[in-house]
């Protein structure tokens, strides 16, 4: 990997979760650790977090697609607040 200048890591809110629910602490210490050592290395590190784990609007008849898309919205940032 010496001669990659950037990456982009693409996580989804799934991946963060734990099968009963909540975060998993364990899986996000040990990506960001590897992300660490990545990015001491030298490589540039764009991390891309979604909001699946909270919110999967499209497959709701109940609410409009703009504040679906909202709604995911604020659930990536979540995990992101969380991840950070």
């Amino acid at each position: 990997m010496d001669n990659i200048k950037r990456v982009i890591l693409k996580l989804s809110g799934e991946a963060l979760a734990k099968k009963e629910g909540g975060y998993n602490d364990e899986l996000i210490e040990n990506i960001a650790n590897q992300v660490k050592t990545i990015v001491n290395k030298g490589t540039d590190v764009g991390v891309v977090i979604g909001g699946g784990n909270y919110w999967r609007g499209r497959s709701n008849d109940n609410i409009d697609r703009t504040k679906a898309d909202q709604i995911g919205m604020l659930a990536t940032i979540m995990n992101c607040i969380y991840v950070s």
